[in-house]
């Protein structure tokens, strides 16, 4: 059956389905072309005057033919990107399950913390005498980060998780280098159930990369680590909790063997929303952590948006710090932007990033700390605690726990044993959660889980969301149970394009929209 567009009816509803619409719209969920396939370039929302004439300054780099964007009248327009709004599932729209990637409630006193004059329109090239507010909130929120961390340096300009990672990777190789062992130690020893960034950061800076192999209960052992120690050892990768959701209990012997023998502990900060208040990484004997302020501290996520990577130091990396940073002498702060102003004693490893930062993260991720306190930032680590070992109790008998003599710290993790027999895979179970509202768990990592399933709720759901949650997963896996294999083969049934090829997607990716040859119209 075809559309007014002469496209397939999209959806759940099939052709022969006596319910099947002419425009592929189900009542409210409305189709929504590409603009590609709707848009003219005849077409404009908007009039505007011919141009004066003028000499054109463009010389052979001057377009020699019509750009041919397709365009929509006014309410076309606006129509078009609300319904493809309406496609897009976000923390908003419910509870986000995201595992190993914090997707949590965005506060909105936040959002308008960051909305006020002085902090939306502050701009990086202002004379540094004219923006003395931003450098106090930067001060502040090093200051928080510091005394959470146990740390006495951060770098705040990191604009994300793998950028912090490269900056305190960095920071490690400077240090090295300045005590003379940069041809020597060039190893770096990273975990099997490590973040995917960690080997690449280590490769990207130059550093060879040798695997840890994780226990049977997805830790890493220090008799492992002390095992590889040698000479050539420049740092270790460490993940903590780890990205099975297990906090590391061997980890201060771990950094105290790595210093031991010279060299560095990098600890991946990413799920440092679990121990907020609980531990500080500096007494575990961190050197260096990045703290993803998405994940921890409430600022927005995801869609290719401004991010934010503050790495923190010890006192071993604290020298080689990059710039810009904010330096206090005297009772006073002073931007320094270059390494040859830097204080004595220090020797930045150079700039990691054009500017500053990320100003309105740092003001959300403030306004986040100092809304709630002490106490309250404790309270959102344990309800994150809580929370996930409240999913995991409440589908721990049907669904297999790979690791379960650990209680799950911030995300809880299943593996597919409990599926084999049934036809359906962790692929399967995961798009049927589409079909029931929700976003999907992680699925396949980490990869030293066979078909494993993350799932991490969060400090922001209520009982009451997460009870629904798992009523619906249970209900999913007694269907995979008792052989409806058809609600999961076919998953997702009610997605406006139903279950994607990824595999062949990902192969063979179609750049650029063809469009389609016309269908004639049968004859009557």
């Amino acid at each position: 059956m075809l559309n007014r567009q002469g496209r397939p009816t999209q959806g759940s509803v099939s052709a022969h389905e006596p319910h099947a619409t002419f425009t592929g719209n189900r009542a409210l969920q409305q189709i929504e072309p590409l603009i590609f396939e709707i848009g003219h370039p005849e077409t404009t929302g908007v009039d505007i005057d011919a141009p004066a004439p003028f000499k054109s300054r463009l010389g052979s780099h001057a377009r020699k033919g019509e750009i041919g964007l397709p365009g929509l009248s006014e309410p076309e327009a606006m129509r078009h990107y609300v319904r493809l709004s309406q496609k897009n599932y976000g923390i908003d729209t419910g509870l986000f399950p995201l595992g190993s990637c914090t997707m949590k409630h965005n506060a909105r006193l936040n959002e308008k913390t960051a909305r006020m004059p002085g902090f939306s329109d502050v701009h990086p090239l202002q004379p540094v005498s004219t923006v003395p507010g931003a450098l106090e909130v930067m001060l502040e929120l090093s200051h928080y980060l510091m005394t959470l961390t146990g740390m006495p340096a951060v770098a705040l300009s990191p604009k994300a998780g793998a950028h912090g990672e490269a900056c305190g990777m960095m920071a490690i190789k400077a240090a090295i280098a300045a005590k003379g062992e940069g041809a020597t130690r060039n190893v770096v020893l990273v975990p099997e159930s490590a973040h995917g960034t960690n080997p690449a950061t280590a490769a990207l800076i130059g550093f060879s990369v040798r695997s840890v192999p994780a226990r049977e209960d997805g830790t890493v052992a220090v008799e492992d680590v002390k095992a590889l120690l040698g000479p050539d050892i420049a740092a270790i990768m460490l993940t903590n909790p780890n990205t099975c959701g297990i906090f590391e209990p061997q980890i201060v012997e771990i950094a105290a063997a790595m210093h031991e023998a010279g060299a560095y502990f990098y600890c991946d900060g990413a799920n440092f929303n679990a121990i907020v208040g609980k531990a500080r990484p500096g007494d575990l004997g961190v050197d260096a952590m990045h703290i993803n302020l998405h994940k921890t501290f409430s600022t927005p996520h995801g869609g290719g948006g401004p991010g934010s990577g503050p790495v923190v130091l010890s006192e071993r990396l604290a020298p080689f710090a990059p710039v810009p940073f904010i330096h206090v002498e005297g009772g006073s702060a002073r931007l320094v932007e270059n390494a040859a102003d830097a204080p004595a004693g220090n020797q930045p490893f150079g700039r990691i990033t054009a500017f500053h930062g990320q100003m309105g993260m740092y003001v959300r991720a403030l306004t986040y700390m100092l809304s709630h306190g002490s106490d309250g930032m404790k309270q959102a680590s344990e309800d994150a605690v809580l929370n996930a070992n409240y999913i995991r109790a409440g589908l721990s008998d049907l669904m297999s726990l790979p690791f379960p003599d650990h209680p799950s710290m911030h995300e809880a993790l299943f593996d597919d044993e409990w599926l084999k027999g049934t036809g359906v895979t962790t692929l399967d179970f995961a798009k049927a959660m589409i079909d029931e509202g929700y976003h999907p768990m992680t699925v396949y990592f980490p990869l030293v889980v066979h078909g494993a399933m993350l799932i991490e709720p969060t400090e922001s759901e209520s009982k009451a969301s997460l009870d629904l949650f798992i009523a619906t997963l249970r209900d999913l896996a007694m269907a995979a149970k008792g052989n409806d294999k058809a609600r999961f083969t076919g998953a997702p049934h009610h997605a406006p394009l139903r279950r994607l090829d990824e595999t062949r997607a990902a192969r063979q990716p179609v750049l650029k929209w063809v469009p389609p040859v016309p269908l004639a119209e049968a004859a009557e």
